[in-house]
């Protein structure tokens, strides 16, 4: 898993992707405490379990794929707890 921030609101999670359409995130802090679409979205009432992503978060790591920071991963790698690379 590599680092990636959100350009908008500079939240860090550890993303690897597998394909195109399958993207897997490991967030570092509490969703809600980290991500402003999260806590708006948690704050109208909907359960975090429930929020399938930020959009926000999810353009920067599509970014990061153009950019060549984050490439497309054959395999898959266990995250290391906490720890941005």
């Amino acid at each position: 898993m590599h680092p990636v921030e959100c350009a908008s609101c500079g939240n860090k999670v550890l993303a690897e992707k597998f394909s195109p359409s399958h993207t897997s995130v490991q967030w570092l802090d509490d969703a809600e405490s980290a991500c402003p679409e999260f806590a708006r979205r948690a704050a109208l009432g909907e359960p975090s379990s429930w929020i399938p992503t930020c959009a926000a978060l999810r353009d920067s790591i599509e970014n990061a794929v153009r950019k060549g920071e984050l490439a497309t991963d054959q395999l898959r790698h266990e995250p290391v707890p906490g720890r941005l690379g």
